[in-house]
């Protein structure tokens, strides 16, 4: 399979946030908050709710503050309004970054997004510029070491529409619709497996290798975008070496 596994680099973007987890607790709220508002409070009709809260609890957040942010986001309790807005872009090498934001503030955060780009060589672009690229998808990612044969059965009897092993290291990506998605997680779960990341995210139809100078300004650029308060993901089409990030 071409293209680095990602497992890397998911790896590295985790470690960085689980570094700053305070800040990651300020994130997974907002996407509580926006998902029940937008779709109601009750997980189990709610897919995009029960996804933030299973990464709520994976993240040790307390119990008390989830139900707490889904009350105010279902007017039981006042809190503050936050509105979803999309940015789209491209950073050095061609490559296409679609920055998801939650705010309750626009004109602070496309200031503070249109900063990142431009400190690290991208350009800000108009909507619609670069989201072609990209496809909404389930992706359910496992460690190296995780059993190929099991999981492939699993994921095919579930309805998932691919499998993707990556050879360097054993990581496993297994892909399904959004709406299938569901159905996936809820298989692995009967079979006692659990994925160790698991989200609907925007996946690119193709990557672009990126190497040296550039690759390394395209990792500091995703990662100061994920830093930004207001920013809730970062997708792009970066394939980057596992050493653009060693700065």
């Amino acid at each position: 399979m071409a293209g680095h596994s990602k497992w890397a680099n998911i790896q590295h973007r985790k470690n960085a946030q689980d570094a700053k987890r305070g800040k990651i607790f300020t994130k997974i709220i907002r996407e509580v908050t926006v998902a029940a508002r937008n779709g109601g409070g009750d997980p189990a009709t709610n897919p995009r709710l029960r996804l933030a809260m299973d990464k709520a609890f994976a993240a040790n957040m307390n119990k008390d503050n989830v139900e707490r942010a889904i009350r105010k986001a279902t007017g039981e309790l006042e809190g503050v309004s936050y509105e979803e807005v999309r940015y789209e872009g491209y950073a050095p090498g061609g490559v296409a970054v679609i920055v998801d934001t939650m705010t309750d503030n626009r004109q602070r955060t496309v200031s503070d997004v249109r900063h990142a780009f431009g400190k690290f060589g991208g350009n800000l672009g108009t909507d619609g510029s670069v989201s072609f690229m990209f496809k909404r998808l389930g992706v359910a990612s496992f460690a190296p070491g995780a059993d190929e044969e099991k999981i492939t059965g699993i994921a095919i009897e579930a309805g998932a529409e691919d499998v993707l092993v990556f050879p360097e290291d054993g990581s496993i990506e297994v892909i399904a619709a959004p709406e299938d998605f569901d159905a996936v997680l809820a298989a692995f779960a009967a079979a006692g497996v659990k994925p160790d990341a698991s989200e609907v995210a925007l996946r690119a139809d193709n990557d672009v290798a990126v190497t040296g100078d550039a690759a390394t300004s395209v990792a500091k650029l995703l990662d100061w975008l994920e830093e930004l308060d207001d920013v809730q993901n970062v997708y792009s089409n970066a394939d980057l070496p596992p050493e653009a990030f060693d700065y």
